[in-house]
């Protein structure tokens, strides 16, 4: 049996994340957790996340669990979604805020599109 621990750091679309999780699963155990030790074992992980990326780094950065996404994302699947996808960038357009630099590049938004929250990024 495989373990997914979707991280709850007070940010995220959880509930919808983790219904969509257990009903692709099968007899997979999901897990909805903020413990280090629980998203260390699992064996994929999920970073989700709503909201602006400075409040969301900042919930991450309290927590520590900003170094637990660095070491996860070294050693086994993560699935970043929504906000948790951009956060692995270096940068963002939305104030300048630093990420986690997982991954290289800025988060740019898409010229031309509404200003709607949540759209064009």
């Amino acid at each position: 049996m495989t373990s997914i621990a979707i991280i709850d750091y007070g940010m995220g679309n959880l509930h919808s994340i983790a219904k969509a999780m257990e009903h692709v699963a099968g007899s997979n155990r999901v897990t909805v957790t903020s413990s280090h030790a629980e998203i260390l074992a699992a064996d994929r992980v999920v970073f989700p996340g709503v909201g602006a990326i400075r409040d969301c780094m900042q919930e991450l950065g309290k927590t520590g669990l900003d170094d637990v996404i660095r070491e996860v994302s070294a050693s086994k699947p993560m699935l970043g979604v929504c906000l948790g996808m951009q956060l692995l960038f270096e940068r963002s357009d939305e104030d300048g805020a630093r990420m986690l630099g997982l991954l290289e590049g800025d988060v740019k938004k898409i010229e031309g599109a509404p200003s709607l929250p949540h759209i064009g990024w």
